[in-house]
């Protein structure tokens, strides 16, 4: 599948996987529509290439008038910037997001500030976000459920990617949206990479998070990043290993080097995720995951 375009979900009855393009990486950024009797979108994307998701859309036969939901894992940019723009040209659909990042969709001023600074170059392939009017958006919160027409959306909460981050089950397909509380797939090396933001990152709560997922034990992941993947318990317990090696390997270089400066540019150049997506964003990754991880570190001193 190449950027802008969409291929169906195999094992998944009407549910369609949408490349936006995001940092110009193939499959870097995954948008989930669910063409049921009410149809939603799950994710949006930075907002950038917004046109195109509209497109998959028209595609699919969901009219303006039909969609009903437009559900963000997070309130995290590179997967709700491109909310507001779609309730603009979906008047009847409704916004869910978890209840702590409602306000940061009606007015998104502190969060593109606070992604501004966190991406700093990157935000280049954001757009500005639409605010969504107070009507328009209700909040989420652990148990509750959408109703898909035909099915229903259970909503997790799943907060050591951010206090505002859900996961959604989708019992009947026996499917998970995982957003990032499982990390990034990579599927050309079939392993998952650590995704450690600043400035709400917390390690413990995110071992928790993927025991959640692993206990609702679903046959399909559909990972925020680079796309869907079958299941299997071994690829959370390899994620686990990874984000509590990661924290220590940072920590052991901040002993070692004593600023924090050095610390973030040693794992800028010491990035392997060069081989996996474009070098301008394996940089920007590793940035972000090392200052989320000097941040995480810091809250739990001793």
């Amino acid at each position: 599948m190449n950027p802008h375009e969409f291929e169906a979900v195999r094992g998944v009855a009407d549910l369609y996987v949408h490349d936006t393009g995001m940092f110009d990486t193939a499959g870097y950024g995954s948008v989930y529509v669910y063409d049921t009797p009410n149809p939603a979108v799950i994710d949006t994307g930075t907002g950038a290439n917004v046109d195109a998701l509209v497109d998959t859309l028209d595609s699919l036969g969901i009219e303006r008038s039909d969609l009903a939901w437009i559900l963000p894992t997070h309130a995290h940019l590179d997967h709700a910037g491109g909310a507001g723009h779609l309730a603009d040209r979906y008047p009847h659909a409704t916004v869910r997001v978890h209840e702590y990042g409602v306000r940061h969709l009606v007015d998104p001023d502190a969060l593109v500030a606070g992604t501004k600074a966190a991406v700093e170059e990157q935000w280049a392939y954001y757009a500005t976000p639409e605010p969504i009017p107070e009507g328009r958006i209700d909040g989420l919160a652990d148990g509750d459920r959408i109703d898909l027409g035909d099915r229903e959306l259970v909503v997790h909460e799943a907060p050591g990617h951010a206090p505002h981050h859900t996961v959604f089950h989708v019992p009947d397909d026996d499917v998970v949206f995982t957003a990032d509380a499982t990390g990034i797939y990579v599927p050309s090396v079939d392993e998952v990479r650590v995704t450690s933001p600043p400035p709400q990152f917390d390690l413990d709560r995110c071992l928790a998070d993927m025991e959640l997922v692993a206990d609702l034990d679903p046959d399909t992941l559909c990972f925020g990043h680079f796309g869907p993947r079958s299941y299997d318990r071994a690829l959370i317990e390899s994620a686990k290993r990874a984000y509590v090696e990661w924290i220590e390997a940072v920590r052991a270089k901040r002993a070692e080097l004593e600023d924090d400066t050095a610390v973030v540019d040693h794992f800028e150049e010491a990035s392997a995720d060069v081989d996996y997506w474009n070098p301008e964003r394996a940089r920007a990754e590793a940035s972000l995951n090392t200052r989320g991880a000097l941040t995480f570190l810091d809250s739990h001193e001793d």
